[in-house]
């Protein structure tokens, strides 16, 4: 599906099989010679049929094209790979490209992630399984694209849209979202959904995800924005109420973390059973081996950043780390 938004920005809905975010919005801007696309999809067949009879029906060169690209989840980059060419410009943030040179250099992050995940509770054999279903296993980025390293503030210009790169870090190390003044439109990813709230995980090379989020979102609520382009599902036009409802949902999570330590120690796999997930599972034993690893990285993120905040202490008895409350 494509839907017109201003003059020369479109969405085209690029599915997303068997996930719950159901589709990504991928953005299109004609500009007077060139056009450039805001996020790709995965790199399968479904993704790409999508993409490729949107750029079609759109008139769009992929020869003349750039891409930003707003995270390093592979429901956002992976189908990059595909679509780039050798005369493209790819902006990305610095950080998420540097982690991606080092994957491509060999470097296991899984593995550093999946060691980091056992010692915290995720049994060894249910981990590696979440772990191989996940989809950047299956449908990331291919090949090793050169990136045009954006930072915040950076301007990008395309047409009538001149946008600046706004650094929302929370949800990736280094999300970036791109803010129009005069239109007064924020493209912003996963930083701000409608339907669903972003997965805030834990990250091995952030000292408090969840904290990092809540600054961005504080961050983005001072801009006037009269419309979010949101990386899934339907846009936003009401920032500032959606911020609200989104630290609301956060400061919730954080007491239901509280609540599950009232009781004892305990390691994050034993926490994540007393979150109120919003997924069709009865318990946690029957939550699907890639969800898992989702709720398990959200819960992580919310123990370290009350960690962070004096109000939960970690135990770690060779190797095997459990939490109690202060």
């Amino acid at each position: 599906m494509i839907e017109e938004i201003l003059p020369n920005l479109y969405r085209i809905e690029i599915p997303l099989p068997k996930s719950p975010l159901k589709w990504l919005n991928s953005y299109v801007i004609k500009g007077q010679d060139r056009f450039l696309i805001i996020d790709t999809g995965f790199d399968r067949e479904e993704c790409s049929s999508a993409m490729n009879a949107g750029l079609q029906e759109l008139g769009v060169d992929l020869g003349r094209t750039d891409f930003f690209i707003t995270h390093l989840h592979s429901d956002h980059m992976g189908l990059l790979g595909t679509l780039a060419s050798d005369s493209t410009k790819v902006y990305f943030n610095e950080k998420e490209a540097q982690r991606t040179y080092a994957r491509f250099a060999g470097e296991d992050l899984w593995q550093k992630i999946l060691d980091v995940y056992i010692a915290n509770g995720f049994a060894d054999e249910g981990a590696r399984t979440s772990m191989e279903r996940h989809p950047a296993h299956k449908y990331g980025l291919k090949r090793k694209i050169d990136f045009t390293i954006v930072n915040d503030g950076d301007a990008i210009d395309i047409g009538d849209f001149h946008f600046r790169c706004v650094a929302t870090p929370g949800h990736s190390p280094g999300h970036t979202s791109l803010y129009e003044a005069e239109k007064k439109i924020l493209v912003a990813g996963d930083h701000i959904l409608f339907d669903i709230t972003p997965n805030i995980a834990y990250w091995m090379d952030m000292e408090d995800s969840l904290g990092s989020y809540l600054v961005s979102l504080e961050k983005v609520n001072t801009l006037d924005v009269e419309l979010v382009l949101t990386g899934h599902r339907r846009l936003v036009h009401d920032l500032r109420g959606r911020v609200r409802e989104l630290q609301e949902h956060h400061c919730a999570r954080l007491d239901e973390v509280l609540a599950a330590l009232g009781d004892g120690e305990k390691n994050i796999l034993q926490i994540a059973p007393y979150i109120r997930w919003n997924i069709t599972a009865r318990t946690w034993d029957e939550f699907p081996a890639q969800q898992k690893w989702f709720a398990f990285g959200e819960t992580m993120a919310h123990v370290k950043h009350l960690e962070g905040k004096g109000r939960v202490r970690s135990r770690n008895r060779n190797g095997t780390i459990t939490y109690s409350l202060v």
